[in-house]
């Protein structure tokens, strides 16, 4: 399968964003499947029970990054991206 790539980005407010956080890990947490949502695309899939979680802070200048990765191994028929019809 061919690599994919389904990223968002986004100005919102500080709490805007402890919400999203939030729900992406009630989302990881409650259930191995898991869905994104995006306009009209839909990504949805598995997520095993072991994870590999990587926290990064970079300070550059005045610009502080917080990054967050969670990485799993899978088989590539666990994705589905549907997108919605016109």
């Amino acid at each position: 399968m061919p690599k994919m790539k389904f990223e968002q980005k986004e100005n919102m407010s500080r709490t805007e964003a402890a919400a999203r956080l939030s729900a992406i890990a009630d989302a990881l947490g409650s259930d191995a499947e898991f869905e994104l949502e995006r306009g009209g695309e839909k990504l949805e899939f598995n997520v095993p029970d072991q994870v590999r979680f990587e926290l990064e802070v970079e300070i550059d200048g005045n610009e502080t990054e917080l990054e967050i990765e969670i990485k799993w191994s899978g088989e590539s028929d666990e994705l589905e991206l549907t997108t919605g019809s016109a």
